[in-house]
């Protein structure tokens, strides 16, 4: 069972055939969850902290945040975490999910070649970062699959009143399969890219490419529960859903988990609360 929602793209449509039955049962949640976290690891941290604590299961299938918002639109799931404001807003003003909520959020950063050609390294501007990569036609990569990662990059070129394009701009063809893979892509090009900190972190060892440009607010990656609409999918375990999400903003649990999560491995963690919940509890009384 893991291994079939816990799997690929590749797997979706098996998925959803087998969660017509699964998701009725009372204990159990499938998330439908933006790659990122899933490949950090802090997607099925969550998930085994909580099911260690309160015995309800919960699964996930893996896709670029557009591509798990359809798969929610199909109400094969119960709840999705996802990154792409303006999707997600559009999910719900649609009512296929109830509200965003807050998680917590992590970085971009764009990485390049060790000997930075394009001369970028420092640059507290990703805007002039990008448009300088521009300028000199440096080789740059994009996940090109409208993932939250991919929208974010968009975001970060139109920013700096710049098309991109052939031939030093390449779409990888599989960037639907991550950030991982479309890291990996990008050291072997010997290429540019904006990607999460979590990913470059988890790589590090693997990939030859180094962090240039970071710091900047418009790198932030803020990420997002959505809570299916039972009132549009009448199969959807929001009871169970919701307390999980309870408990993933809660200060002692989810988000304790979260502010730990990648410290011991890297010295800082990967991802920081954010919840509303949180950040209430860091106010000094």
């Amino acid at each position: 069972m893991n291994s079939l929602v816990r799997g690929s793209l590749a797997t979706l449509l098996m998925v959803c055939i087998w969660t017509t039955g699964a998701r009725a049962e009372p204990g159990f949640i499938l998330m439908a969850s933006t790659i990122g976290p899933i490949d950090a690891g802090i997607v099925t941290a969550l998930e085994d902290a909580f099911e260690k604590e309160t015995g309800i299961r919960v699964r996930h299938v893996g896709a670029g945040t557009g591509e798990a918002l359809k798969i929610a639109e199909q109400g094969t799931v119960d709840l999705v975490m996802v990154h792409a404001k303006s999707l997600e807003e559009k999910f719900v003003a649609a009512g296929f999910g109830t509200k965003r909520i807050a998680l917590m959020y992590n970085d971009f950063v764009i990485v390049g070649p060790a000997a930075d050609p394009a001369g970028i390294r420092g640059k507290r501007s990703a805007r002039e970062a990008l448009k300088q990569l521009a300028a000199k036609s440096a080789p740059f990569v994009s996940r090109g699959d409208k993932s939250g990662t991919h929208l974010a990059e968009v975001e970060l070129w139109k920013s700096a009143g710049v098309t991109p394009a052939a031939p030093w701009y390449t779409v990888y063809e599989k960037g639907s399969e991550g950030n991982a893979p479309t890291l990996k892509f990008t050291d072997q090009r010997q290429s540019y890219t904006v990607i999460d900190r979590a990913t470059y972190l988890s790589l590090k060892g693997v990939v030859g490419l180094e962090i240039l440009v970071e710091g900047d607010e418009m790198l932030l990656n803020r990420i997002s529960l959505i809570p299916m609409n039972q009132r549009k999918f009448q199969r959807v375990n929001q009871t169970d859903a919701m307390r999980f999400v309870s408990w993933l903003t809660a200060p002692d649990h989810g988000q304790r988990v979260i502010g730990s999560f990648g410290k011991e491995k890297y010295g800082s963690p990967l991802f920081f609360p954010d919840s509303r919940e949180w950040r209430a509890s860091q106010v000094p009384k």
